[in-house]
Order: C-alpha cells, then sequence, then structure tokens
C-alpha cells in the first residue's frame, strides 16, 4: 500500500530481531493501493512484507490475522503471517501496529485481466465461500450500506451538479440494500487485481485481507466482477463476466434472491469504491508514497450497471 509510515533501517532491524527470520538484506515501500503501509523486506532467510495499520488498532487486526490464518490453513492460497518468539502476530512499529506476513510469489495482474485469470479467480472466490462457512469469528463491515450514506453526505457539498445529482438517485436505490435476504459470511471484500498473485496464468495466492468481514457473499463476488472484469476502455466486458462466473459457480450455486438482486449489489460494490476513491481524491492524506486511484472508473462502472445491467440469463 501507499507508504504513510516511513521505517528507518535501524528500526526494522531492531524489529526483526525478535523474530527467527534471519538478518536484514534489503527493503522497499510499496506503493500499490491506499490504506496501510507496506514493505517488501527480504531477509538472509526469506522474503516478507511488513504491514504498518494507519486505521487498526490492536484489538480488532487480531481478526484480520485469524482470517488469514483460516483460509491458509483450509487450502486457500494466502499468506501466513510470521509469529515472534513468543508466538505473537502483531507487535509496534513507529508507533503503528505491525505484522509481518511471509510473501507469495507470483504479481498482480496491472492491466486487463486474460480469460483464464478471471477464472481463477472466480474458482478461488467460490472456495472460499464455501470454506468460510466454517469460519466462526465476526466483525461487521466498516463499509457497508451506513458509511457509504455517511461519506456522501461529506462529498456532496464539493461534487458537481450532475454526478451529485446521480449519487442522491443511487442512494435512495439501494437504501433497502441492508435488509436483503442474502447469505452471508466472511468476505475477502477487496478482492482486487493487485490482491491475487500469479505467475502467468496461474494464480499463486490471495492477499490483503485488511477489509475482510461480515458481509453478503454476493457483494463480494460484485467487487471480483467489477474490478477483475474490465476490457482496455474500463468497461465490464461479457466474456470475462462469463469466464469468472463460471469458475464461481462450479462451487456455489446463486440463490433465487441472489439473482433476482445481482444489479443492487453491483452497483453497491461500484458505489463503495467511487464515494472511497473520490473521498481519497477530495481529502488526500499525507505520505511518502501516496496513491491516489482515479474514481471515475468505478462511477463508468456503476453508470454501466445501471444502464446496462448483466441479465441473469448471463449468470449461467
Amino acid at each position: 500500500m501507499s507508504v504513510y509510515t516511513e521505517v528507518g533501517r535501524d528500526q526494522l532491524i531492531a524489529f526483526l530481531a525478535d523474530y527467527a527470520v534471519g538478518e536484514l538484506v534489503h527493503y522497499q515501500g510499496i506503493s500499490d493501493g491506499i490504506e496501510n503501509t507496506n514493505y517488501f523486506v527480504t531477509t538472509d532467510k526469506g522474503e516478507f512484507v511488513l504491514t504498518l495499520f494507519e486505521h487498526h488498532d490492536f484489538g480488532e487486526l487480531a481478526y484480520f490475522l485469524d482470517v488469514m490464518t483460516f483460509f491458509f490453513e483450509h487450502g486457500i492460497p494466502s499468506a501466513h503471517p510470521a509469529a515472534d518468539r513468543q508466538g505473537r502476530y502483531l507487535k509496534k512499529l513507529c508507533g503503528r501496529p505491525a505484522a509481518l506476513v511471509m510473501r507469495l510469489d507470483g504479481r498482480g495482474v496491472a492491466n486487463v485481466a486474460s480469460l483464464a485469470q478471471c477464472e481463477a479467480i472466480g474458482d478461488i472466490l467460490g472456495q472460499m465461500h464455501i470454506a468460510g462457512q466454517q469460519f466462526q469469528s465476526r466483525r461487521h463491515s466498516q463499509r457497508g450500506p451506513e458509511w457509504r450514506q455517511e461519506t456522501a453526505q461529506r462529498l456532496l457539498p464539493m461534487m458537481e451538479a450532475d454526478q451529485a445529482a446521480l449519487l442522491k438517485n443511487e442512494l435512495a436505490f439501494q437504501k433497502g440494500y441492508a435488509d436483503l435476504d442474502l447469505p452471508w459470511g466472511v468476505t475477502h471484500s477487496d478482492l482486487f487485481r493487485d490482491n491475487a498473485l500469479f505467475d502467468g496464468e496461474e494464480l499463486r495466492g490471495i492477499i490483503d485481507f485488511y477489509y475482510a468481514c461480515d458481509e453478503y457473499l454476493l457483494y463480494d463476488l460484485a467487487v471480483a466482477v467489477n474490478d477483475w472484469c474490465v476490457d482496455e476502455s474500463g468497461t465490464l466486458a461479457l466474456s470475462h463476466y462469463q469466464a469468472l462466473m463460471r469458475g464461481y459457480l462450479q462451487h456455489r450455486q446463486l440463490t433465487d434472491a441472489e439473482q433476482a438482486n445481482w444489479n443492487l449489489v453491483l452497483r453497491a460494490a461500484a458505489l463503495r469504491f467511487w464515494l472511497s476513491r473520490l473521498q481519497d481524491k477530495l481529502f488526500p492524506r499525507e505520505g511518502e508514497i501516496t496513491q491516489i486511484k482515479n474514481p471515475d472508473a468505478f462511477l463508468k462502472i456503476l453508470q454501466q450497471h445501471r444502464h446496462q445491467p448483466f441479465s441473469v440469463d448471463e449468470l449461467q
């Protein structure tokens, strides 16, 4: 993620001394993303990702590390947190909660995903939703309908008239989101192309579980569709959509209620990321390396769902 907290070499060496991970060779900040501070860390015994959490406290972070460990132990290729010599996953570094996680092979998908990559993401997400039914811990979504409503009210005075009108109309359309009777459980809720690592067409791992929460499983699927299934023009491509759904549906079929509310949930997922990116643009945070992603990309996807919705028949 963007680097908001700069870690000095001596600070990192002292931090690593509590782990059985060898001596520091080098480290560098990671500029992808927008939420936490991340560094690639290489020692003489392996490669890791160091995360300093900018918005979470120690109490809530245990949940995310438990999610990562759970999926790792249930056959999902996900990064496992490293324990220090006292068996702790969390420590403090530069005044922030910090975790050291095994670095997985592969790279995120920087540009348009291939059909094979879309199918692989659908396949692994379906597996995650089935395995996740056994996960017992609970966490309310921090970017759910209440957050969307509150963030919209903060942004509306700063928006152009046409976008403000669209936002008000969309909030009215999505008013009943919280009351939908849909299957739910633990979700990744941020399964973007930069949070899945590939070696060519082979999926090597899922990373960044720090938005994991209880949500509609359909929302998790919608987040993936809205990012993975875009073409070079930034619009959703039917071929990519069908490939992702083909991978997913071999593990879990959608209920009648999910099919009936598919457009609504796709729009809710698009709205969430339009609002968060717009907030980052209008209220930027300071950092050594920062990356503000274009909010218009998700406005475009939202408009596509409003005017050219995927039909239920296209799910099969």
